[in-house]
């Protein structure tokens, strides 16, 4: 283990040249630099948010619901109990083919659509109410709004925010402050708790992917913490911050059943990513990142591995936003912007077409987390994600079925 921490701590590729961890280990009296060991706590940070956000749904959440006229509705039909389609369901599929249906039509002697339609009520039972959705984003559009509010009120002060040089100045020697501390450790544990909470949310269709987005936002969170790239950090995670709380706030007005307000949420939302990850990110964070810090303190291996992070990351910008402008052009079409079909119930002609594989409905948006969270956006990051917070918004065929 020893030989093996020894390996992956190796200074010359997390450190400049001529820089050691012996050097940031023992600052000045009163001085501080960021260590790994910080991030631990952000594990029982991350249990407390999930208390808290038991508690917000159950004691906020729900009565805002409630005065909205939204509740949690029951399931119309359920499916007839049949423990041979009850096990092909939880141990298969849960959309079998026409090969796989025509199959047990003939073993339960059943009509076929009398199994697709079985299928279908069981999928139905297993679907959230909007109760639920409105809930959980009422959640992340709170905490989106409060971490995004106190990274501008603590960036507004720091001189990096307005000349991004300052990000490498006598770098990696750069104190640790306790706002800084506190914004990224906050962030940090709120994506480990979507990871946590990810297996008891509403299960979506992208889950898989919004788990290696948490993932993948949670890594480069730690590893800009690890090698003191703190203030770049804190500009990129304030970046996505910026859209993440509206999106979400688009999809409270669209379970409450405000399209206008729905459809003008969506568009100050498509707005403020496009300003956000097309145009603020690429000139100002990747400018940084590629020539500033380049001319200030070089490139080192872990340089190269940063920014090659941050490139991925704004090619996800473009792919995003060429989704979002598909949505955007279909909501001016429709009148009005598309719902998530990743967990809504389902129609029996909706169940009919997908079976026979010609359900084309193309780009939709997610109202769910992108991204979700973000998309979760993210961030959303899908997203989020939040990408390092990724958008929660995806692009939506019904062939993944």
């Amino acid at each position: 283990m020893a030989a093996l921490s020894a390996w992956f701590w190796n200074e010359r590729f997390w450190l400049p040249h001529n820089v050691t961890w012996a050097d940031l280990a023992d600052p000045a009296p009163g001085v501080e630099y960021p260590k790994a060991s910080h991030l631990l706590s952000a594990l029982p940070l991350a249990l407390g948010i999930f208390v808290v956000r038991i508690l917000f749904e159950r004691f906020i959440a729900s009565p805002c619901a409630f005065l909205l006229h939204i509740h949690a509705a029951s399931v119309h039909w359920r499916a007839t109990p049949n423990p041979i389609l009850e096990k092909v369901f939880t141990s298969n599929t849960k959309c079998p083919d026409w090969r796989h249906l025509d199959g047990l039509s003939k073993q339960l002697d059943w009509d076929v659509r009398k199994v697709q339609r079985w299928f279908r009520q069981r999928r139905n039972q297993d679907k959230p109410s909007i109760l639920t959705k409105f809930c959980e984003s009422m959640w992340r559009s709170t905490f989106y709004l409060c971490i995004f509010t106190y990274g501008i009120r603590f960036l507004w002060q720091c001189p990096w925010m307005w000349d991004t040089q300052h990000c490498w100045y006598n770098y990696p020697y750069q104190v640790l402050t306790p706002g800084l501390y506190h914004y990224y450790v906050t962030e940090l544990g709120f994506y480990w708790s979507l990871m946590f909470s990810q297996f008891t949310d509403i299960k979506r269709k992208d889950f898989p992917i919004m788990f290696i987005h948490h993932l993948a936002t949670v890594s480069l969170i730690s590893f800009s913490y690890a090698n003191n790239m703190l203030r770049v950090g804190s500009l990129v995670m304030c970046v996505h911050d910026a859209s993440d709380f509206i999106l979400e706030a688009a999809k409270l007005a669209n379970y409450a059943k405000y399209q206008r307000l729905c459809d003008f949420l969506f568009v100050l939302f498509a707005v403020v990513f496009f300003i956000t990850r097309l145009v603020i990110y690429p000139l100002r964070i990747l400018n940084t990142t590629l020539f500033e810090s380049w001319e200030i303190i070089g490139p080192y291996p872990s340089w190269w591995l940063f920014n090659c992070l941050l490139l991925v990351l704004q090619m996800l910008h473009v792919i995003w936003s060429y989704l979002i402008a598909g949505i955007a052009y279909k909501a001016l079409v429709r009148g009005k912007v598309s719902k998530d079909d990743r967990s809504d119930v389902e129609s029996s002609s909706e169940e009919e077409a997908d079976t026979n594989g010609t359900n084309d409905r193309g780009v939709k948006m997610a109202f769910s987390p992108k991204a979700e969270n973000g998309t979760n956006g993210t961030n959303g990051h899908a997203v989020t994600t939040k990408s390092w917070p990724q958008i929660r918004t995806s692009s939506r065929t019904n062939n993944d079925r």
